[in-house]
C-alpha cells in the first residue's frame, strides 16, 4: 500500500486532491503539527491494537494517551499495541503514516475517539510519514467507515 492507494480510496469521496504531501516528516504528532503549522492536539493519530488475528484502529487526538481501563471496558481486551512490522503487515501502512483509509485487510475495525470532537477539523495521515489531509470529524468518521465514537483516551497533562 502507498499514498497512491489512499488517493484512490479518497477519490471515492472526492477528497483525493486534498492530500497534503509535506517536504518534511510528519511521522510523529510533534513533527506533523510543526509541518502543518497546527497545535499537536489537531493531529489525528491512528493507533493499532492487537485483537485476535487482526487489529483494531483507534483514531484519537494528538494530545491524548490510551486509558487502559476505559479501553478494556470498551473492547473487552487489554490495550496491546502492535509492533511496526505487525502494523505494516495488517494495515498496509508504515508506522508514522498509519491511517484508517485504504486498509490492506477488510476485517480491521476502526473507531474514532471523542477527543477529536473538540476541533472543527483534524489532520490524519494518508499512508506515508510525510502526508496528511484536513477533514472534519464527521468526514473522518464516514470516510474511515468507523464503527463508533468511543471514549478510551485521556488528554495528556502538559
Amino acid at each position: 500500500m502507498s499514498i497512491e492507494s489512499v488517493k484512490k480510496y479518497l477519490s471515492l469521496y472526492g477528497k483525493d486532491k486534498e492530500i497534503i504531501v509535506l517536504n518534511s516528516s510528519s511521522a510523529t504528532v510533534d513533527l506533523a503539527a510543526a509541518a502543518l503549522n497546527v497545535i499537536p492536539a489537531r493531529i489525528a493519530k491512528t493507533l493499532s491494537f492487537s485483537k485476535d488475528d487482526t487489529c483494531i484502529l483507534v483514531v484519537t487526538a494528538g494530545d491524548t494517551k490510551i486509558d487502559n481501563k476505559k479501553f478494556k471496558q470498551m473492547f473487552g481486551i487489554k490495550a496491546k499495541m502492535l509492533n511496526a512490522d505487525e502494523v505494516a503487515n495488517l494495515t498496509g501502512h508504515p508506522v508514522g503514516g498509519v491511517c484508517p483509509f485504504a486498509l490492506k485487510r477488510d476485517d480491521i475495525k476502526t473507531y474514532c475517539d471523542s477527543s477529536l470532537r473538540r476541533f472543527d477539523t483534524i489532520f490524519p495521515a494518508c499512508g506515508t510519514p510525510n502526508s496528511a489531509i484536513e477533514m472534519t470529524c464527521d468526514e473522518l468518521f464516514l470516510i474511515s467507515k468507523s464503527e463508533a465514537w468511543v471514549d478510551v483516551c485521556n488528554i495528556k497533562e502538559t
